[in-house]
Formats: C-alpha cells, structure tokens, sequence
C-alpha cells in the first residue's frame, strides 16, 4: 500500500495511507475549489458534494495527500478549539463522529476520553505518576479520544472521490487572479498546469500557505515532533497507566502529550521547531540540528518516565507542521480579497476533529445554508503581492 513520502526530511509517521486519487484532466471551470487535501479539505469536499451532487468539485493539493499537517498529526481527537469553548462552537465530537458515520470513514475512533496532566496534587488515586521535572499525576478529564490518522485521510479521500470531487495531486495552486469568478494558478514543479475559473474557494490551509490564505500576519508556523515507541505488554501498559487507553497532554510545563495506538505502541510528542531565518518551514530537517536535539531529549525523558518503559525503543521519528494564531483561535472566515473565498485553519494542535467538523461548517456556507462564525475572523495580511 502506498504511504506519505518524507516530506523535505521530515521523517515519517508509523500509519499507512492506502488511497490514491484518479487520474482526471484538470477542469478549465469548477463551482468550487478546495485549496488543501488534507482532512479539512477532503471533508470539505465530501460534504459540498453530499449537499448538492450537482455542483461541481475540485481539490488541489501540492504535494501528496497525508503529506502535510493532517498525516503527520498524532492522532488525539479533542472537543474544543486550542482557545477553549467558542460561542456558537456546538459538540465538535459529536458532531466529528456524525460526519464519519455520513461518509462512512473507518478510522478507528475512539472516545474515551483525555487526560490532562500536571505537576501538582493530581487525583488522589492517579492512574499516571511519571517522573518528569517532578511527578505527572492525572489533575482532571475533558472529552476526547483518538483516531488512526492514516485511515482518517485514506476514508476521507474515498469518501469525496466516491460523491464525485475531484482530487489532484502535485497540483500548487501558485496565484489567484481575484474578480468575480477567481481564477487559480496551478503548477507542478517550474511547470504550468493551467487555470481553473471557480465560483468559489476554500483555502484549506496549513502552515505552509499563508501568503495564498492571507494569514502571514499573527501567525506563528511551527514543526511539532513526535515520536513512535515499540509496543508494549498490556501488563506494561497498565503499569504505565496507560490501560485505559486515554490520551493525554500536560497542563503545565515543559509541555508532553502522547496516546496508545491499536498494538500496544506509543506515540509522544514534544517540542516546537522555528523555521529559519527564510521562514520556510519546508527547509527544516528532524535530522540535523535542533529537532534532532529535541528528538533525543524526548526520548530520553520518556524512558525515563517509568521503569516499564526504561529502554523501550523508537521506531518513527517525524514532525509535522503546525499552525498557532496570535489568538489561539482557529481561522474561519470569509478571505480579505473576495467574498467568494473562505479561509479555514489555524488550529494550534486541535485539528484532528475540528479539521473535519469546521470543513463540512465551511461546506455549508460556501452554498449559502449557513453563516460563518463571529470568532474566526484572522488578522490576515491585506498588502501582501498575491492579491493580483
């Protein structure tokens, strides 16, 4: 089956991707445009055409489909945005496992619930007690779960091929031409592709999009890494307090999140790698320098945690970009160049359920049948030379 390819040396994630997008000639019109495969453009797409199957659908993408944020996420599911509750948010989770029982996405979902962690007190009874810059102890539980990343993405992307979007790899959207129809720019390499006429755009967007998304003011791209772990026993799981299978992140510092997989293997994630002086976050690479630094410190803070995890070995190593407002509020709004765009990303770690819940919010409001949200406006970039 085929997987993501390191993405400019950024390792690569233990879960497989086993969809491929058809091939199909690139339309000259589209009622809509998806900027981004990843999980909140597929899901996007999906829903537009589950809405109205007589629009016509189209999503560009880059690079190759789980390259990017959305394959290289750990995989915790959490119910709110990385600010908290939003007014006018609802149930993301539920609503998340809504949108995967409509398109029929097998993703090993889970909700069980996460933990939040601190050095503090803790619960009397605390399922977890790490050594980690003093004793880790579960303080409290919020909604939450897990999911298998490469089958969210694989589901997805079945999920809007088969409603009939199309899908198009290696396909950089490389300008926009604004006026009452947009007109996109694709390109593969130094090559043109064509243009596309849209009746309307949605920029899907990650941490390596912000000129096209207007998002290069007030915000902050990062490289967050992660590491994957050899499976353990279930003994040693319980040991761990890991049994229960509930992720969890620290509510203190210096930061830790981490979650179980289906076979007893553990995924930990720490660390926040700046992209260089050039701001191109797709110029850093996990094995030299600093995210190398970082990679071995994490590992050695995790075997350190508990004796049942004292030489438990790495398997994967990656990082995958990651994408924090000023606010901490997602981004959701109409774009600063057109009515007929929506700009939607910026999730600051909370992507895995919101991606898909806020793409399918986005769908119904790039055909009218719902309003935007009052909190997503970005603080976006009005002089920047895209707008042509």
């Amino acid at each position: 089956m085929p997987t993501p390819k390191p993405q400019h040396h950024w390792g690569e994630p233990p879960w497989r991707i086993d969809f491929s997008p058809a091939a199909a000639p690139i339309p000259e019109r589209v009622d809509f445009a998806v900027v981004g495969a990843g999980f909140t453009g597929l899901a996007a797409a999906a829903w537009l055409r589950t809405l109205d199957a007589e629009k016509s659908v189209a999503v560009f993408e880059a690079g190759q489909i789980g390259a990017g944020a959305s394959g290289r996420t750990g995989g915790m599911a959490l119910a709110e945005t990385a600010a908290g509750d939003l007014p006018g948010l609802g149930d993301a989770l539920d609503g998340f496992a809504g949108i995967l029982r409509e398109l029929r996405v097998e993703c090993d979902l889970r909700l069980p619930g996460a933990w939040e962690i601190a050095r503090t007190k803790g619960e009397e009874r605390s399922p977890i007690e790490w050594n980690d810059s003093g004793t880790l102890r579960v303080t409290g539980e919020v909604p939450g779960g897990t999911i298998d990343p490469g089958k969210l993405i694989s589901g997805l992307g079945r999920a809007a091929q088969g409603r009939g979007a199309a899908i198009f790899e290696h396909a950089r959207v490389s300008a926009v031409r604004w006026g009452e129809r947009p007109e996109l720019e694709l390109t593969r390499g130094d090559a043109a592709l064509g243009k596309v006429s849209a009746g309307k755009i949605l920029f899907a967007t990650n941490a390596l999009s912000l000129p096209m998304s207007g998002l290069a003011a007030g915000s902050h791209p990062r490289l967050t890494l992660a590491i994957a772990t050899d499976p353990l026993s279930d003994e040693a799981m319980a040991a761990i307090g890991l049994g229960e299978r509930k992720p969890f992140y620290t509510a203190d510092l210096p930061y830790l999140w981490g979650r179980a997989c289906g076979d007893n293997s553990i995924v930990w994630g720490a660390g926040l790698v700046r992209p260089p002086e050039s701001g191109d976050l797709e110029a850093v690479d996990v094995t030299a320098t600093e995210a190398a630094r970082l990679f071995s410190a994490m590992e050695q803070r995790v075997q350190q945690l508990h004796p049942a995890l004292r030489g438990v070995r790495t398997t994967h190593r990656w990082g995958g970009p990651i994408l924090f407002q000023e606010s901490w509020r997602p981004a959701f709004a109409r774009h600063a160049a057109s009515a007929n765009a929506i700009v939607l990303g910026a999730f600051a770690g909370h992507g895995v359920a919101l991606s898909s819940y806020l793409g399918a919010w986005a769908a119904e409001a790039l055909l009218g049948r719902r309003e935007l949200p009052e909190w997503g406006e970005p603080a976006g970039d009005k002089s920047a030379n895209y707008f042509l």
